[in-house]
């Protein structure tokens, strides 16, 4: 079975390929999360890295670990060197994928989840905003042939209900899901994202 911080590890790096491509110019740009731009989007990323790291470590019940803040003039390199910091904190645990993380943004009590779970949510956001940025800059996005069966795994166990219309929920409600939609489209409307965004001209 594959180490689940080996499949997160791809989809950041794919992450990080995607935003070494942002220029300060992008910043102000509408993304696919409504009512974000680019320098909100690259906040909430480059914090949410910062917490699980923390999470990973023992200090992820500090809510100062997950403050937001919109990114500025460094917001690549400051979403590079977060995403350093995430990968090399989940190395840290060696084996232990029971070790608890405490994730005070999740809307349960106690908000606590074994590593193997709570690595899972992570690896599951950096697909998605990956796809997020590389819409939002008019690229194209590819999902990894070799994430596909654990994205999908992960997305669809994703509960769809009233807690996606709770204020700060992490996704809206989902969307219906073609037949034929690629691995990438249901992962993107299960969790209520339009696989056909695109910038407004």
């Amino acid at each position: 079975m594959t180490d689940i911080r080996d499949l997160n590890a791809r989809a950041v790096r794919d992450s990080m390929d995607i935003v070494r491509q942002v220029q300060v110019t992008d910043l102000g740009r509408p993304t696919p999360c409504e009512g974000w731009t680019l320098a909100d989007l690259l906040g909430h990323m480059t914090v949410q890295h910062h917490g699980f790291a923390a999470a990973s470590r023992g200090d992820g019940a500090d809510m100062k670990r997950w403050e937001f803040a919109p990114a500025g003039p460094d917001a690549v390199q400051q979403y590079l060197a977060a995403s350093e910091e995430v990968l090399a904190a989940y190395a840290e645990l060696g084996a232990d994928l029971d070790a608890v993380f405490d994730l005070p943004e999740f809307q349960i009590d106690p908000p606590r989840f074994p590593a193997r779970i709570a690595i899972g949510f992570h690896f599951i956001d950096y697909i998605v905003h990956a796809w997020d940025v590389a819409a939002t800059l008019g690229l194209p996005f590819e999902l990894r042939p070799e994430l596909e069966q654990d994205a999908l795994r992960i997305t669809l166990s994703v509960p769809n209900g009233d807690n996606r219309t709770a204020d700060g929920s992490a996704f809206v409600p989902a969307l219906e899901i073609p037949e034929d939609a690629s691995a990438l489209d249901q992962v993107l409307l299960h969790l209520g994202r339009t696989p056909g965004w695109r910038p407004i001209a």
